[in-house]
């Protein structure tokens, strides 16, 4: 299944050889940092990613992983894995999640599509549920665009309107929940002093309620369900805030992990059950923590939990958050139209593909960086290997996940001959990041260094060339900063965890015994970004990019 007219063939490089193998790692969650003790890349034992680094100047240097370089917003736009892997797949930069809702919002097409046209039918009799990320973060979602909605769902007719909330606190500061709660209550006062019948029903933290991703555990989404459908939960308040509060009081509480609860009247009645007739809008505009809430929602064969009552209502996302399945098949805003993959220019010339990671990333080297479509281009050219991930545990608890499980997989591809190039993600930097755990995070460090090393080892052996680079920072700076760098303290005089991933760049090494002569970084691209690495990748391979990719970051030089 190809994009139609395009012409696939390649022209070869002057000057770089073809049939060399070719290694693309991507470490997850490995950007560039000052050298400190949070920098857990620094502190970690990390000897082939040093070695990358202090090696030939011409073969290591950074590019951009966040904001406009990957087609998201603005430059305070921490980049994710999902925009990151489009971005180094495509080789060309596409309006992005946060993105293409900010300019459907801002022109008011997001209520001239088929899918608002959907939900609107139940405006007049139903109630218009919207479920999502409660927060600033920008990388699921964004407050602002949730008030905006609701302003132009009120504007258009919807009379009741109720707002499922999971907090935050891995995007944005643990404890900043209580603060968009405060907000988010404020302007559905507004809108009830306008006769809108407006208000909270539900609410929980994003890790323990509704937004579990690659089906690794499907409680979390029965736990929101419950809540937001059945209108059940161990909790129930009067007021969403004060619920929070509460919620946040007791021991070891977090925002990630705050138990679900249930807003209930005078009489202890649930306000806001979902029921027959009405619309439900998931408003986050990232896929991955959605997908399997929308299987709930949408699927009538659905077998994963006991859903109770199903109810017949019109479900929308904000965007379709799976291609492949057409999940859902209701959605506000369009998504890019990504098409000519450098993975599927590369398998239409021939190139013979292994891709690897283990659940939680594996879907980043494969669906995402083929332009968000799902499968094989060619099955006889193409082998995709997923390792499972530890389910049940927090990564913190086995930071070396299988980084070398996924490392002794991509090495025995290598050794076998049979691939011209193997993709891998090792995920550790980012998944045990995510935890805010620092001497975790630094084992996790080493550990992905360790997957490297035995890439690096294969490609050595089979003459072949390596690219190492990641997706986004994460690992190299796990604590809050003032504007001046220095670490922020709490109340308590602890520092602030950093959880969320960075604006940091993130590096990129070539090299290998195949890497020709005189192969390497061009001088006069100095802000390179994740989609220049395509055309880089490519030009390895032997082939000039397509004209309209992002300019390739190798020349070749004599020597």
């Amino acid at each position: 299944m190809g994009s139609s007219g395009a012409s696939w063939k390649l022209a070869d490089h002057p000057k770089l050889p073809k049939g060399k193998t070719v290694a693309v790692v991507v470490l997850d969650g490995w950007g560039e940092a000052k050298p400190d003790q949070y920098n857990c890349i620094h502190v970690a034992e990390t000897p082939t990613m040093d070695s990358l680094k202090k090696g030939d100047p011409d073969k290591w240097r950074l590019v951009k992983a966040h904001g406009s370089a990957v087609g998201l917003p603005t430059e305070d736009d921490m980049g994710n894995s999902e925009v990151g892997h489009n971005a180094l797949g495509a080789g060309r930069i596409f309006a992005q999640g946060a993105k293409l809702v900010d300019l459907a919002l801002e022109s008011g097409k997001i209520y001239d599509g088929e899918g608002f046209k959907y939900i609107s039918e139940c405006f007049e009799k139903g109630t218009l549920h919207l479920i999502g990320l409660l927060s600033d973060g920008g990388v699921h979602s964004r407050l602002d665009q949730l008030l905006l909605l609701l302003k132009g769902s009120s504007e258009r007719g919807a009379k009741r309107i109720r707002v499922h909330i999971l907090t935050d606190g891995r995007d944005v500061l643990d404890g900043s929940s209580v603060g968009f709660v405060e907000t988010l209550e404020n302007y559905l006062a507004e809108l009830r002093g306008k006769g809108v019948d407006a208000q909270i029903a539900s609410g929980g933290g994003r890790m323990y309620v509704t937004m579990d991703r690659y089906e690794n555990d499907w409680e979390v989404v029965k736990r929101g369900w419950d809540a937001q459908v059945l209108g059940e939960a161990p909790f129930k308040f009067r007021n969403a805030v004060e619920g929070v509060k509460q919620l946040r009081a007791a021991p070891k509480a977090s925002d990630q992990y705050l138990p679900p609860f249930v807003i209930a009247d005078e009489s202890g009645k649930p306000v806001g059950p979902i029921v027959d007739g009405d619309a439900v809008v998931t408003i986050n505009f990232r896929a991955d923590r959605m997908v399997m809430v929308a299987k709930a929602f949408e699927y009538e064969d659905f077998d994963k939990f006991d859903r109770v009552r199903v109810p017949k209502i019109r479900y929308a996302g904000m965007l379709q958050y799976d291609g492949e399945l057409k999940l859902p098949s209701h959605y506000l805003v369009s998504p890019p139209e990504i098409d000519r993959t450098s993975g599927e220019y590369l398998v239409h010339n021939g190139i013979r593909t292994f891709a690897c990671s283990e659940t939680v990333k594996f879907g980043h080297v494969t669906f995402f960086w083929n332009g968000n479509r799902s499968g094989y281009f060619n099955e006889e050219l193409e082998e995709y290997v997923e390792i499972p991930s530890d389910s049940g545990i927090t990564f913190n608890v086995q930071p070396k996940m299988k980084a070398l499980e996924i490392g002794e997989k991509v090495r025995d591809a290598i050794l076998s001959g049979k691939f011209d190039q193997v993709r891998v993600n090792i995920p550790n930097g980012d998944m045990v990041g995510h935890t805010g755990d620092i001497e975790a995070t630094v084992v996790a460090c080493k550990a992905a260094d360790e997957a490297v090393k035995m890439i690096l080892d294969a490609i050595e052996q089979v003459g072949g060339i390596y690219v190492v680079t990641a997706d986004h920072g994460n690992a190299e700076d796990m604590v809050k900063r003032n504007k001046t760098g220095q670490p922020l303290l709490d109340k308590g005089g602890k520092i602030q965890i950093l959880t969320s991933h960075t604006c940091q760049p993130v590096p990129i090494a070539i090299g290998g015994p195949g890497l020709a002569p005189g192969c390497r970084f061009r001088r006069d691209i100095p802000t390179g970004g994740l989609a220049n690495v395509a055309a880089t990748v490519m030009n390895l391979h032997g082939f000039e990019a397509p004209s309209d990719y992002e300019p390739t970051l190798v020349e070749v030089v004599d020597i």
